[in-house]
């Protein structure tokens, strides 16, 4: 009986260990697990609690490394990205704001007009010298200063009413503070008499004085337009030296024109321009009949010119700009503000194709 139990129990003792052992093991870790989460779950308050004691510098370090750990090049990449396109829009944005402030129409016509009468006194080749060069470029740079400074004198003065008129230029918008528009003002025409005075050339230096002159007058005078008008026509056939009769004739009732778009703003501050004395419509069919005169002495000019080629050229040229202007003339919309605008602008067109004859006059 001993015997039979004996032999019968370490079969059973072999298969109570075989069978527990790894219930233990499992036991045994799950009570590791939890003494590690216990003293895992104490260093948090520690370090917490030193966290409010010391300020959030444990909180800044956790940070940190989050922020390293979650891909810092692209983070970089990002940034060194954005920083240049931000600066080049601003540049972009700068350049576009001077771009209106300087009045573009008016820049294209002063460098076209000193180049066109400069090339008047061009007979031959060899005259393209070096210094002719750099004569013209001394003239139209001095002159696009001034420039500048009576279109910005003028909006100086007219910043109110341009908030009707024309409430995209600059200082009538506010990109520009008034105090930034009388520092670009005094600024360029300090750099066109420098430039006039350190160039010696007289005739150039009391062109831009005339011009400071005749526009700072006509700018602090605005309700003497009608006869600062035609001063400054006078001004500008003197600075630019324009010897074609269709030229010197268009000038007058260009600066007459201008007023016909701001009718509504010079009405609102009593200016009594001839638009508002007259009536728009009859004040353009006025310009536009003495632009058409004038083309009509450009025409006789260059039929008596000896020259086969200048005449030709000159005839057939002034012929089609008078009936290009009576075309686009007979079409403006007078209810629209932008289709007498679109005109204006037109006539300034003329004024460049003007240029482009002058040189051919012989």
């Amino acid at each position: 009986m001993d015997s039979v139990f004996v032999e019968s129990f370490p079969k059973s003792s072999s298969f109570t260990i075989g069978s527990y052992a790894p219930i233990a093991s499992l036991h045994k870790r799950k009570i590791q697990k939890e003494h590690n989460i216990l003293r895992f779950q104490q260093l948090s308050l520690d370090h917490l609690s030193k966290g409010i004691k010391g300020g959030s510098t444990c909180q800044g370090y956790n940070r940190k490394y989050v922020v390293k750990a979650d891909s810092e090049q692209p983070f970089e990449s990002e940034s060194q990205a954005l920083y240049p396109k931000s600066i080049w829009d601003s540049v972009k944005n700068s350049l576009d704001t001077f771009y209106r402030f300087s009045r573009p129409h008016t820049i294209i016509g002063t460098a076209l007009s000193i180049i066109s009468v400069s090339l008047l006194a061009v007979e031959k080749v060899s005259d393209f010298s070096p210094l002719f060069f750099t004569g013209v470029l001394k003239a139209v740079v001095a002159a696009l200063f001034m420039n500048i400074y009576i279109v910005g004198l003028n909006q100086l003065s007219d910043v109110e009413i341009d908030k009707i008129n024309k409430p995209y230029l600059p200082l009538a918008s506010g990109e520009y503070s008034f105090q930034t528009g009388v520092i670009i003002v005094a600024s360029f025409s300090i750099l066109s008499f420098w430039l006039g005075w350190i160039v010696g050339s007289w005739p150039l230096f009391w062109a831009l004085f005339i011009s400071f002159v005749l526009g700072t007058a006509y700018s602090i005078n605005v309700s003497s337009h009608v006869e600062m008008e035609e001063i400054s026509s006078a001004c500008s056939d003197l600075h630019y030296g324009c010897s074609s009769s269709s030229s010197s004739t268009c000038i007058f009732p260009s600066h007459i024109y201008v007023y016909i778009p701001d009718i509504e703003g010079d009405k609102i501050f009593g200016i009594q321009s001839f638009s508002v004395s007259l009536g728009q419509k009859k004040v353009f069919w006025i310009c536009v009949s003495l632009l058409e005169i004038a083309y009509g002495f450009a025409l006789l000019m260059g039929a008596a010119s000896p020259c086969l080629w200048s005449k030709i050229v000159t005839v057939l040229g002034h012929a089609v700009l008078a009936l290009v202007l009576w075309y686009r003339a007979i079409s403006v919309d007078f209810k629209s503000k932008a289709s007498i605008t679109s005109f204006y602008m037109f006539i300034w067109k003329l004024f460049y194709a003007e240029y482009f004859l002058i040189p051919l006059v012989r």
